[in-house]
């Protein structure tokens, strides 16, 4: 379904001043530090771009981040080893730079640290990763709908997972009281009244992949596709890009599971709404009823629409990207990666949004492949094909 939006004000200058290109080069000073931290590739889906009758199709691909195979790992992690710093450089009495984070000091003050929070999956994998590194405590909180392979992904990184009856919004709230509880650092990737600024730092993580893809670009995109959970990525992304690109901005298409569509009922309503709990979708990682308030202040005033998806639209475009069209690349993109280019491809076929958005043969669209295979299983179930099988 499309939903053309209605503009809202402009966001808080805090959080465009940290999602600029200030944020960006904070960002990339500390995961710079981390061990792997190298530019995602940007494919060119020429043969795809023709079909479509557009100019041009990139797709950033974050399956190939780190080795998280998401483009979480640049949120969670990001603020995990940026609050170890901080933390070290106040006790330490110097500050304390991320070539540091092995340093014995640094890690004996990193021990005594316990990080938490919840997650579909890839924000708990980052953040398990970033108290690894740093030689922190982790604990994960996981709904009923988290498959065993993402748990047993995020436990591999030695945190301690909790299973919550419920939802995604269930685990957060028990996340929160539990942290409060027990003194342990909440990394939430989304934001309530008073708790604001490590949610905003997990999000200026994100504008490191927005300005690579805008970096390896001979000429800005028109059109940005972005999926959306409680919308920190979707914000981030186009905040970074409104910023850096001015009056040559794209335009900007939320695209959500119609399951759990929280931030298109929101603009239907003008205001932040949550959503009931209906049936589970594919696109687990964007499973989420309530819209951060953060990325809901920028995405009201920034997005031009939204875009719901049914369940095979996700899953047709899985399948687009790994058999992809003549002289294109095969791209392994999971259940919630795809669903940028699904938005794309649904809004291709339908003339309203197409009009309204001027999709036509000068159209340069950016998508993101947020996620690659995070659960091999259910990508093979799905695509048909072993996510290793295809060529990398």
């Amino acid at each position: 379904m499309f939903i053309p939006a209605r503009k809202g004000p402009a966001p808080a200058t805090k959080l465009t001043a940290a999602l600029g290109e200030a944020g960006r080069a904070m960002a990339e000073r500390v995961l710079g530090g981390l061990p792997g931290h190298a530019p995602t590739p940007l494919h060119t889906l020429a043969g795809l771009a023709a079909e479509c009758g557009v100019a041009a199709i990139h797709v950033k691909d974050e399956g190939r981040r780190f080795a998280l195979k998401s483009f979480k790992a640049l949120g969670g992690a990001y603020a995990v080893v940026s609050l170890v710093l901080d933390e070290a450089s106040c006790r330490l009495g110097r500050a304390v730079v991320p070539t540091e984070l092995g340093a014995a000091d640094v890690r004996a003050v990193a021990a005594t640290m316990t990080f938490a929070c919840a997650t579909d999956g890839n924000h708990g994998r980052s953040v398990a990763w970033g108290a690894s590194l740093a030689g922190a405590a982790c604990e994960i909180f996981i709904h009923a709908g988290v498959s065993e392979g993402r748990a047993a992904a995020i436990a591999a990184y030695g945190a301690h997972i909790n299973r919550v009856d419920g939802s995604y919004d269930d685990s957060i709230v028990r996340s929160a009281e539990m942290s409060a509880q027990h003194g342990w650092i909440l990394v939430s990737d989304t934001a309530w009244d008073g708790y604001e600024d490590i949610p905003l730092t997990v999000m200026q993580g994100y504008t490191v992949m927005a300005g690579e893809a805008l970096d390896a670009m001979a000429e800005p995109p028109t059109h940005i596709f972005l999926q959306a959970g409680v919308g920190g990525m979707a914000a981030a992304v186009a905040a970074y890009a409104a910023q850096r690109l001015g009056a040559a901005a794209p335009k900007v298409v939320v695209v959500e599971p119609a399951r759990a569509a929280c931030v298109a009922a929101s603009t239907e309503a003008g205001r932040p709404v949550t959503i009931p709990h209906g049936e589970a979708t594919i696109m687990a990682m964007l499973e989420c009823a309530t819209p951060s308030p953060l990325g809901w202040q920028i995405l009201h005033h920034l997005a031009d629409a939204c875009v719901t998806l049914e369940e095979e639209e996700a899953v047709a475009a899985m399948r687009a990207l790994a058999y992809p069209a003549a002289g294109d690349p095969a791209i392994v993109a999971g259940e919630s990666g795809a669903t940028g280019l699904a938005g794309l491809l649904s809004c291709l076929r339908d003339p309203t949004a197409k009009e309204m958005l001027g999709l036509d043969r000068g159209s340069r669209i950016l998508v993101f492949n947020s996620e690659g295979a995070t659960d091999p299983a259910i990508y093979a179930a799905l695509v048909g094909r072993n996510p290793e099988e295809i060529g990398r």
